[in-house]
């Protein structure tokens, strides 16, 4: 098992390739969030002990014949780099903090942990992320994610390596959905996910983390990654993301999901991403963010500089 020792490292990967365009001939602001939040100081205040960057493929519109998903090879580059970086820095110990871009950076990070052992994944996301390329009328991989990494989909997405797949759904929990148009949610709920919508995740958030964490020690498995989209924000606190609803997780509510997960000793890295800071050019939402971010660190101190 892997333990963090207070070895926390930042991991950039600054990839749109997820997303499609919000505009004709636009290209997704997400890929510049690494650089936006450095500028407000989100790095200075982790008590890091390096930084790393991947450098993504070109954004394209491309959908791939085979898997129908949009800009698959080079989701599938970027996540080979990914697990060839992640690898052996997870060997030794470190907690990597990876900083998006968009949600497909998932892919490439449930990859590498595959190749160490069995985790489980807290899927903290305003979506469920549970798509299949007939059902998406954006054919984006940032809206698949889920499905991709837990082995629901093409094999060239599913099955790199051989690893199919990175996380046991029994071992995943999908909590904050809040879009239940269209009987969107209804494809993770035919799995063996974990599923808490947001009014069944605000009405028991300490008994989910419980009984998350409760499971990764009855399995005793090697540890836990934490995927958390700034979208499961309120869409007040947190407008500038591709995909906007009504609601969403206070700050405080963030805090009390987070706080536990974090000071669990499965806590085997953590990633971050959607804030686009071409929507929110002024800082008016990423300042309180990483204020607020600061406050959930600082209550674990291995974290936050002081």
């Amino acid at each position: 098992m892997l333990m963090k020792n207070s070895k926390l490292i930042i991991v950039e990967v600054p990839t749109n390739l997820g997303l499609i365009e919000p505009g004709r001939g636009i290209e997704p602001g997400v890929k510049y969030l690494p650089d936006w939040l450095r500028k407000h100081g989100f790095f200075d205040q982790l008590k890091s002990a390096a930084v790393y960057k991947i450098q993504p493929a070109g954004y394209a519109m491309e959908i791939d014949a085979e898997t129908g998903v949009r800009n698959a090879d080079k989701i599938i580059e970027c996540a080979n780099k990914q697990a060839d970086l992640l690898t052996p820095l997870l060997r030794e110990g470190y907690f990597p903090l990876i900083i998006g871009g968009d949600c497909s950076m998932l892919i490439g990070n449930a990859l590498a942990f595959k190749e160490l052992g069995n985790y489980g994944l807290f899927f903290l996301d305003g979506h469920t992320d549970f798509m299949l390329p007939e059902h998406s009328q954006t054919k984006a991989a940032a809206g698949m994610d889920l499905a991709i990494t837990t082995g629901t989909g093409h094999d060239r997405l599913t099955n790199i390596n051989g690893l199919k797949p990175y996380f046991k759904e029994n071992e995943v929990w999908c909590a904050g959905n809040r879009e239940f148009t269209d009987d969107y949610d209804d494809a993770v709920k035919k799995t063996s996910i974990h599923y808490y919508p947001l009014p069944m995740l605000r009405k028991n958030i300490e008994q989910c983390v419980n009984d998350f964490l409760r499971m990764t020690e009855d399995k005793n498995l090697d540890g836990f990654f934490i995927h958390l989209d700034v979208d499961v924000l309120n869409d007040d606190l947190m407008p500038a993301v591709d995909s906007r609803h009504p609601g969403g997780l206070s700050y405080d509510e963030l805090r009390r999901i987070l706080v536990p997960l974090l000071l669990s000793n499965k806590a085997s890295g953590m990633e971050l991403g959607i804030l686009d800071p071409e929507l929110d050019q002024e800082g008016k939402y990423t300042r309180p963010f990483v204020v607020q971010m600061r406050k959930i660190f600082q209550e674990v101190d291995w974290l936050v500089s002081s």
